[in-house]
């Protein structure tokens, strides 16, 4: 594919997610916006709308097969959950379709894509699953370990309350969440099913959602095979993220407010129990960031055989 100019297209652009994507496209020296459709915002103008977009377009709802008419080169679905394969179904082969939802990650014939741990297979993908953004952080804590597990890892996470979408409910309401933490979804919830599926391994997973906006804290409890002091648990991470720009690994356990607006992951907290086999590790990072927007620019990079770290800043 050509890198003198490429068109993208986003469907679904109101949301959280979808405006912090327009924001990296609109900054990206080598893509083009040319539409953002969203049935509430339609006849907008998205600059005025999303703080920070220069970009002249305005908001249009545009039904599947208008889509496949604009042609353009790629196309983001950051639409709820069950609503993409129409979009899916009209476009051809040889388009770049990322979908930000659920809908393709249990789908073998689609990329799924956390490049960090999946890139090798991402050459040629045209069909690209973004990742959860609960199932980043967990896989992010385990993948270095998954081989050495001996029973299934324990995963207590909190997010902030943008995870919960624009849509009002209990788990995003300032006033509900204030002093307090809401848990919800305590069993096969599919952040779960999908993170036992990429591993390989089953996982266990509590989500909770807490009074702040944005940012997922992962705490992850796992009996190894084998004993491994806190030292040697760091050592054994920082060697398989060194070449990973946006992995920061630290002995300390990582804070949520140190990862709020940064495109990358924190991984660290490493506490040990020698005697149990017993490792806890937490990760975190930002939910509409390296748990989805930046994730998918990863993704688009990649697909369009560019650098994948283009128009990311990681400071």
């Amino acid at each position: 594919m050509s890198s003198s100019s490429l068109s993208v297209g986003i469907i679904g652009a109101r949301g959280y997610v979808g405006a912090e994507l327009l924001r990296l496209i609109d900054r990206h020296r080598l893509f083009r916006l040319v539409f953002a459709s969203s049935r509430s915002l339609d006849g907008q103008g998205v600059s005025r709308v999303i703080p920070g977009i220069h970009s002249d377009i305005r908001f249009e709802h545009l039904a599947p097969q208008v889509v496949a008419e604009r042609k353009a080169d790629v196309l983001v679905l950051a639409l709820p959950n069950g609503l993409a394969a129409g979009y899916v179904s009209a476009l051809p082969a040889e388009q770049v379709v990322i979908d930000l939802s659920a809908d393709y990650r249990f789908d073998d014939t689609w990329y799924y894509g956390l490049p960090e741990l999946t890139r090798a297979h991402a050459s040629g993908k045209t069909r690209i699953s973004n990742p959860g953004c609960y199932a980043t952080a967990m896989q992010l804590a385990l993948a270095p370990v998954v081989d050495r597990l001996e029973t299934f890892p324990v995963c207590f996470g909190i997010s902030g309350y943008s995870g919960a979408g624009t849509a009002p409910s209990d788990k995003n309401d300032p006033k509900n969440l204030a002093d307090n933490i809401i848990p919800y979804k305590s069993v096969a919830h599919i952040h779960e099913r999908e993170v036992s599926r990429q591993l390989g391994r089953p996982v266990r997973f509590l989500p909770n959602v807490a009074a702040f906006f944005r940012g997922i804290a992962m705490t992850v409890d796992m009996t190894l095979t084998d004993a491994l002091t806190a030292q040697e648990a760091l050592d054994h991470y920082q060697r398989f993220y060194e070449d990973e720009a946006l992995i920061s690994v630290q002995m300390e356990a990582p804070h949520v407010n140190r990862v709020v607006n940064r495109p990358g992951a924190m991984v660290g907290g490493f506490c040990v129990e020698p005697e149990r086999r017993r490792l806890v590790v937490h990760s975190t990072l930002d939910n509409l960031l390296k748990g989805a927007a930046t994730q998918a620019l990863q993704n688009i990079n990649l697909a369009c055989g560019l650098e994948e770290l283009e128009g990311i800043d990681i400071g």
